[in-house]
């Protein structure tokens, strides 16, 4: 019998843990980061590396003090973990989606408090023509959205998109508009006849994206031109907590408008100009064309996608 070759070897020995915590680090910034995302203490991450590089014969990360990155061998690794990666997860809801009835489980990610009758009307209808589907939707920043859209490790986003990966397929969900806004024991609340320069060196609050290069980038354009404090003293991906510190006095935040159309009436917030022209952003919905989709994920993105293509853009925008 002949000897196993180097790759058959190497298929027979590998530890799938090892590329596992391997793809966490490669979406991490430091093995300590890596850790505490894996629940791990860090030595044993930093074992598990020593021990797949020491596996494959190649360094994976160059991680000196101020760097934290990649090499080519291990951009090459991380390319291939991903399709391994995404191959178990699919594999039991593939068994399970030879029976007739539709099934499996769907995993959407998407932005804080996304308000869309459309995606509404659709998870009504997934579930009634779907019963023995499940899925799960997880609240994070747009970016992290993406990642684990093109890592296949979500089913679809539905977040803010600044550059377009064209390893990625995007439609646009809706359109949504901004304003700035204090709270009740803010200084301009209540105030009739407020111009933008009113604004100038108050402090503010905002989300984490809220930069020239991401996602709200008009956002932070139209901070710019309210010259607000440079500091920002509270930021958070999740649009409740940008809200509530808005409404604790924080400083001036922006929000979306008809998101919190309710708190404006009830005086939880009080809207600052600009009134007339408030940033446009786009909320999309984000897949990646690549992954081997189960039964369940097909309806969801069919069912969403072609409810967007029945309906004019005109009542998808929310001011």
């Amino acid at each position: 019998m002949s000897s196993l070759t180097p790759p058959e070897r190497l298929a027979r020995d590998l530890d799938w843990n090892l590329l596992r915590t391997f793809l966490v680090l490669a979406d991490s910034r430091s093995v300590t980061e890596a850790a505490e995302r894996l629940s791990l203490k860090q030595p044993t991450v930093s074992s598990a590396l020593k021990r797949l590089e020491e596996r494959l014969g190649k360094r994976l990360i160059n991680r000196k003090p101020g760097r934290f990155e990649l090499t080519a061998a291990g951009r090459l690794l991380y390319d291939e973990a991903i399709d391994i990666h995404g191959a178990i997860l699919r594999l039991g809801t593939a068994i399970r989606d030879v029976e007739d009835e539709v099934s499996g489980h769907v995993r959407i990610v998407m932005a804080s408090h996304v308000t869309s009758p459309l995606f509404d009307e659709t998870l009504t209808k997934f579930h009634t023509d779907h019963p023995r589907a499940t899925l799960s939707i997880e609240a994070m920043a747009s970016r992290s959205a993406l990642t684990a859209v093109a890592a296949r490790r979500a089913s679809l986003a539905i977040c803010l998109v600044m550059d377009r990966s064209p390893q990625l397929e995007y439609r646009r969900l809706f359109r949504e508009y901004f304003g700035l806004f204090c709270g009740p024991t803010h200084p301009l609340y209540g105030r009739e006849g407020v111009t933008i320069a009113d604004l100038a060196g108050h402090s503010s609050v905002s989300f984490v994206t809220d930069q020239m290069d991401d996602a709200l980038r008009p956002v932070a354009e139209m901070r710019a031109e309210a010259q607000l404090d440079a500091r920002i003293v509270g930021t958070s991906p999740n649009l409740e907590e940008v809200r509530r510190m808005i409404m604790a006095g924080l400083g001036i935040g922006p929000l979306p408008l008809h998101v919190v159309r309710e708190d404006i009436e009830r005086g939880r917030l009080w809207r600052l100009p600009p009134y007339e022209t408030p940033p446009a952003i786009d909320v999309h919905v984000v897949w990646n064309p690549h992954a081997k989709p189960n039964r369940a994920e097909i309806a969801m993105l069919s069912g969403l996608t072609d409810l967007i293509a029945r309906t004019p853009m005109d009542h998808r925008i929310y001011s």
